[in-house]
């Protein structure tokens, strides 16, 4: 187990090491996802209780809107302004995985809010700016994935992971759900990492800290970035663990 709060240079490596080993035997990202959330909950840890240090672990990807299975569908026409103009190639970001402290952090399909949230414009951010800005500090930004074509879609150089981070969320304005998540949880720091896939989407895991995550530590998460990407890169084409929840591609 780590210490979240005095994260260190050995720490990252070893615990960089089981995640690059999350895909072995898995059959999508899906699974990868949640090995890696299970992974970061269960793993750092708060050394002054022995309790997990994060209240929340999630993992999402972009994906498109035609190839999301029928509910997911759904759920993201119901976040739009109209639902009849969302086109196939609309860009959701896709919760894939999650691992909290209360029983509906811990499945995909009881996200009241986050399962699929279609990036459909410019006005996301006026509705979440904490993606936004989690987009923006990968690299990412709204405008750059709405329906370019495949052959434009270029991935970066493993150098361009970065990371999100706020170290107090307490009032922060990224930071939704104060009273009801940060206050009542216990939320001090948010951390995202992530980058880009093949494919040309992104994937990010955000963890929702109950102990102050420090810059230097934030700054070590760039490489665990990639050895997430590591795992989760041979499965940019075979998303879900149900087949019948998702497209071909």
């Amino acid at each position: 187990m780590f210490d979240l709060a005095h994260f260190t240079l050995r720490d990252m490596t070893v615990l960089g090491s089981a995640l690059r080993r999350s895909g072995e035997g898995a059959h999508s990202m899906e699974e990868v996802a949640g090995r890696v959330v299970r992974s970061l909950y269960e793993e750092l840890v708060d050394p002054s209780t022995g309790e997990p240090a994060c209240g929340l672990v999630r993992f999402f990807k972009t994906h498109d809107y035609g190839d999301l299975g029928e509910d997911l569908r759904r759920f993201a026409e119901g976040q739009l302004a109209d639902p009849a103009a969302a086109s196939p190639g609309l860009k959701c970001l896709t919760l894939l995985a999650t691992a909290g402290e209360k029983h509906d952090w811990n499945a995909r399909e009881r996200s009241v809010a986050h399962r699929a949230i279609p990036l459909e414009s410019r006005e996301i951010a006026n509705r979440t700016p904490m993606i936004t800005r989690l987009l923006s500090d990968l690299g990412v930004e709204i405008e750059e994935l709405l329906e370019r074509p495949p052959e434009m879609l270029v991935e970066p150089e493993p150098s361009s992971f970065n990371v999100f981070y706020v170290p107090d969320a307490r009032g922060h304005s990224y930071i939704p759900a104060q009273e009801e998540f940060v206050l009542a949880v216990g939320i001090a720091s948010v951390l995202g990492f992530g980058g880009m896939l093949p494919s040309g989407n992104i994937f990010a895991v955000i963890l929702f800290s109950k102990v102050p995550i420090s810059r230097d530590t934030a700054g070590l998460f760039r490489t665990l970035a990639l050895n997430v990407k590591t795992a989760a890169l041979p499965f940019d084409h075979a998303v879900f663990a149900d087949s019948s929840a998702v497209g071909p591609a």
